[in-house]
């Protein structure tokens, strides 16, 4: 390679790499709360943009998230930063693709063919709402999928075969076409209109795409039959050429695998959970975790041919709402100022009440979207018209406050003061119980939420007795890799304290149905811990059989009293516990009556806890390990010594030997 053309690849390159960067740095600005994602995403495609040339398979890059994190959106935008707009297509695996006709709706070939995209060259595919393309039910059994077959051959090398049995098809219409022409001998015009000795446009169409003919649609559909037939037989005698090369595309899979995100992406009523904790929930998702899912639509070959690049977004947390929200006031103030000349500021508790009154975590961004639309663009228009009526002209800002009691917006220019009524549903649905029903709730949740900090060292992530969801009040906790034995009992202890908190406050009299679901929890965790866990007096998994085949312990009925004493053991100590910290349970109470809820450090300092506990919900098995190796370094060592020089096998056993 000569220096100039060195020298010239060398600057391609450079330039190339600090366009990647711009368009990052673009897309940031643009996509709240997924910094992560698209620096994973830009560094998957860099290959493939910097240098083509080396790409000789289709850059495979999967997206899943739960619905409103904006995955079509990164890609639309990244496509139009890359300046591939003009190649670039979209398709809905639902079998609706926006823009394809109706001959190339069950294929991906024909869109393609149909699109920008010119064979062996750079383009970007997207295969959106890709969890609908299902090629298993949910029996696990083949479903019967007829469109887009094609792709499976597309995501494995990306070259695609020609369509021969359209291709025969076609060819096949025509001969029977003359035919019945000579069969029939000389016709009348009319009949011969109706005669099919042509091509369609969409054969022609066809033809010209599997051909790869540099012919006009119009000069193929004014071949005769014997010309057809002639181009036909000479592409299947020469079998060159055969295949249409997508090799270089870069592919986009976007889709919602609600089943990786289990019980998360079924909860699109739940406003009252906050944004961090689903995030943190689904941050924990991996690789693992979309194989799994993906097992559950599609066959194994099929789930190798997406690779193993799965871009998982979390749900946004609370930062990222609270960015959006800022950023979609100030389009709206910006706009109004831009048509009206008035100039808007909107007070803090503005944003505070959107965000309590549109944010769904589990929904992303388009229930936000809808409600500060709904919250703000009428008062806004009116807001400008009473202010322009006292002249305002951007020279003073007009003062916008939230009163959430009334609920409305005030407006304030000058001495002038007026009222714009909002409808907040949310904050009306959190408020709707009776002072009696709200000490109940207290009570019950301070009684969860204590008990789970004095067992398990550290405050649950939520307690709240305001909630829109449902009527009533919930705690939330971190959940455990591992339960021990007395994490089991704990966890028991804990289910059953909201009852003993009613018990102590109210009377054993004005208990109340309330703790039913608390019940239901702790008898089947009891009856785990005796059946299941081996934890109780019996050394067997304990069960009812269903099979045959089933090796069981079925004598369950005779561990019903064992449950029953360990439920109420772990009822007397979640009072005796309460009644020790009788102080924090009253500190909580009055918080979640006040308030609707209180934060963790607060309630970790009403128990002496640490404010944020280090390492995850287990146990300290690394610690009792190192005990156990200490405590037997006299057995171990020995043998360790005697081992050197023997195999495998020979230390094993003088191990064994000793702990016996």
């Amino acid at each position: 390679m000569s220096t100039d053309i060195h020298s010239e690849l060398h600057a391609e390159l450079a330039e190339r790499t600090k366009h990647l960067q711009t368009v990052a740095r673009s897309l940031k600005e643009e996509l709240f709360g997924i910094d992560d994602i698209i620096d994973r995403v830009i560094e998957s495609l860099r290959a493939w943009y910097v240098l083509p040339q080396l790409i000789s398979r289709p850059v495979i890059v999967c997206l899943w998230g739960l619905t409103g994190t904006g995955k079509t959106q990164l890609v639309r935008k990244l496509a139009q930063h890359l300046g591939f707009y003009d190649r670039f297509i979209e398709v809905q695996m639902d079998g609706f693709s926006h823009g394809s006709g109706h001959h190339s709706r069950g294929s991906i070939s024909a869109m393609l063919a149909e699109s920008g995209i010119v064979e062996g060259t750079p383009g970007i595919l997207v295969l959106d709402e890709f969890q609908r393309f299902r090629t298993v039910d949910g029996n696990g059994h083949d479903a019967k999928v007829e469109r887009y077959q094609d792709v499976w051959a597309l995501l494995s090398d990306g070259r695609l075969p020609p369509a021969l049995s359209m291709l025969g098809e076609i060819e096949s219409s025509l001969a029977y076409a003359e035919y019945e022409q000579d069969r029939d001998g000389p016709a009348d015009k009319k009949k011969l209109k109706k005669r099919k000795l042509h091509l369609s446009p969409w054969e022609a169409r066809e033809v010209k795409r599997c051909l790869k003919l540099p012919e006009t649609l119009l000069q193929i559909m004014a071949w005769k039959p014997a010309e057809v037939h002639a181009r036909l037989r000479a592409f299947r005698d020469t079998q060159q050429g055969w295949e249409t090369d997508y090799s270089k595309l870069l592919v986009f899979v976007s889709g919602n695998l609600d089943e990786m995100y289990a019980e998360t992406a079924q909860r699109v009523e739940d406003c009252d959970t906050d944004a961090d904790i689903f995030h943190a929930l689904t941050k924990k998702l991996s690789v693992i975790d979309v194989k799994k899912a993906l097992a559950n639509r599609f066959r194994p070959e099929q789930i190798a041919r997406l690779g193993n690049n799965h871009v998982i977004y979390p749900s946004f947390n609370r930062a990222t709402y609270v960015q959006l929200i800022l950023s979609i006031c100030d389009r709206y103030v910006s706009e109004i100022q831009e048509s009206s000349g008035v100039r808007f500021v909107l007070d803090a508790g503005v944003y505070e009440q959107i965000y309590a009154n549109a944010v769904f975590p589990a929904q992303g961004t388009r229930p936000l979207f809808s409600s500060i639309h709904a919250i703000l663009s009428a008062t806004l228009v009116n807001a400008a018209l009473w202010a322009l009526e006292r002249n305002a002209d951007g020279a003073e800002p007009v003062w916008l406050t939230l009163d959430a009691s009334v609920p409305c917006i005030v407006a304030k220019y000058r001495k002038a003061r007026r009222q714009f009524p909002v409808t907040l549903e949310l904050n009306r649905l959190k408020q709707r119980s009776s002072e009696d029903f709200r000490a109940l709730l207290a009570v019950h949740e301070a009684g969860h939420g204590v008990i789970y900090g004095v067992l398990f060292g550290r405050a649950p992530q939520e307690i709240k007795i305001n909630v829109a969801s449902f009527e009533g009040g919930y705690n939330s906790y971190e959940q455990r890799k591992a339960w021990s034995k007395e994490n089991l009992r704990d966890r028991i202890c804990v289910s059953l304290a909201g009852r003993a908190a009613e018990q102590m406050v109210f009377g054993g009299e004005a208990c109340t149905s309330g703790a039913s679901q608390d019940f239901m929890q702790a008898t089947a965790n009891a009856a785990q811990y005796v059946r299941h866990y081996a934890f109780g007096s019996r050394f067997s998994r304990t069960d009812i059989a269903n099979d045959a085949n089933d090796d069981l312990n079925t004598d369950v009925e005779a561990t019903n009293p064992e449950i029953e004493a360990l439920l109420m053991q772990e009822h007397a100590r979640a009072l005796a516990l309460l009644e020790t910290h009788t102080s924090a349970l009253m500190a909580v109470v009055d918080a979640l009556m006040r308030e609707g809820s209180i934060a963790p450090a607060e309630l970790a300092a009403l128990l002496d806890l640490p404010a944020t506990p280090a390492g995850e919900s287990t146990d300290a098995y690394a610690a009792l390990l190192a005990s156990f190796r200490a405590h037997k370094a006299d057995v171990l060592q020995p043998a360790a010594d005697e081992g050197r020089g023997a195999g495998p096998p020979a230390v094993a056993a003088r191990v064994l030997r000793a702990l016996a």
